[in-house]
């Protein structure tokens, strides 16, 4: 009764009386109606909050049987819920749940083996447990099970089974795997490759709220890829995915804002926001794009300190255009102290990378001895080079 009153079903939900009657059941020591009081405190269900109640409840509901307490203490600890991080005390009690069978405890022990949290990095270990929890039909170790037979984790690359437990997955509602599932059909791993499909299957994880499936789908109604091309659901795709905080999608908005592309009115100001927050995810371009924009101070008031700042994070993170801009700024002493050595370093990186622009002022660089020896040789080869890449 007290679970109905918990969760609202059949009777009008009432935290004040769930907390009642599981207080009561717990007085009786029924382990299940431990573990809702437990939650009850942890949450300040019709009751104060009180973490130390909170585990009490477990512990007492563990010693009278409960398999489900072990599980929700190692998450607890897992998660600092309540109580300090102790990643080693939620590997004890995901095992102690693990070997009992339980499912999600498992797939959680799984997860503590392959990445080392509270004990030492097993990949075959993990696949172990995954592989018990997936016969289970849990869908978030079918999921893994998937990606350990993709990725070679703790056993051998085999795609046609990695698609096999993305498809389980997948039909168990589990929005990642339909999202890999996806990428399977486009791709032709593990099956044969299908368009229709692929977009059946992102459109089904799209729609559970999986930002990387509602980019993919923008892209697809974006290019017609299977389907009829269609720019309003390309936007409405794309939109979703940038409000879930997917920062692909946050920075291809802003490039639709910034030049008025997908049909988009043109808006600056809008452009900057949606760069900004895909920057703050570290995604290079848009850290380009944000750094370029500070720079040219058009709409965006002119910062070439912040400009620098941005350059320099995306050129950090391996971005060409970044990289050629930066070695610019330190050539010409915008927003940096002239450094015709730290330039060359930057332009060097970016030509690396094929990018024509610094390909051209590294053979300028060579030819002139800015920032490095004279050299006629490397410039004469650095100029075939742009000239080769037009």
């Amino acid at each position: 009764l007290g679970f109905l009153y918990y969760n609202g079903i059949i009777v009008e939900k009432n935290d004040n009386e769930a907390f009642k009657l599981f207080s009561k059941a717990s007085e009786d020591n029924y382990s299940i109606a431990q573990v809702y009081l437990s939650k009850c405190y942890q949450k300040g269900i019709g009751t104060e909050i009180d973490n130390t109640s909170a585990i009490t409840c477990l512990h007492s509901a563990i010693e009278n049987g409960s398999i489900c307490g072990k599980l929700y203490l190692g998450s607890l600890y897992e998660n600092g819920i309540g109580i300090n991080v102790d990643l080693n005390k939620a590997f004890y009690w995901y095992q102690k749940a693990a070997e009992n069978e339980n499912k999600i405890a498992q797939y959680s022990l799984g997860s503590c083996y392959q990445y080392g949290n509270g004990i030492e990095k097993d990949e075959a270990k993990a696949f172990e447990w995954y592989k018990k929890s997936a016969e289970q039909e849990y869908s978030y170790a079918q999921n893994s099970l998937g990606i350990c037979y993709e990725y070679c984790i703790g056993t051998e690359k085999d795609l046609e089974k990695a698609f096999y437990w993305y498809q389980k997955a997948a039909e168990n509602k589990n929005k990642i795997a339909q999202y890999n599932l996806g990428i399977c059909y486009e791709n032709g791993d593990g099956n044969e490759k299908d368009e229709i499909k692929s977009f059946e299957w992102y459109k089904k994880s799209a729609e559970q709220g999986y930002s990387d499936a509602q980019y993919k789908l923008g892209h697809i109604y974006k290019r017609g890829i299977g389907i009829e091309k269609d720019l309003n659901e390309a936007i409405f795709w794309l939109q979703k995915a940038a409000e879930n905080g997917n920062k692909i999608a946050q920075h291809n908005l802003g490039k639709c804002y910034q030049y008025g592309l997908l049909g988009i009115e043109k808006d600056i100001i809008k452009a900057f926001e949606f760069y900004k927050k895909s920057a703050e995810q570290e995604y290079s371009r848009a850290q380009y794009r944000l750094g370029d924009l500070y720079e040219g101070g058009i709409v965006i008031e002119k910062d070439l300190e912040k400009s620098i700042y941005w350059y320099q994070k995306a050129a950090e993170n391996r971005n060409k255009m970044a990289q050629y801009n930066l070695g610019r700024c330190y050539i010409c002493g915008i927003g940096v102290k002239k450094d015709e050595a730290k330039a060359f370093e930057w332009y060097k990186k970016s030509a690396e990378q094929e990018y024509v622009h610094a390909q051209n002022s590294l053979g300028l660089c060579y030819e002139k001895g800015v920032g490095i020896e004279k050299n006629l040789e490397k410039a004469i080869f650095w100029y075939k080079k742009a000239v080769n890449n037009g």
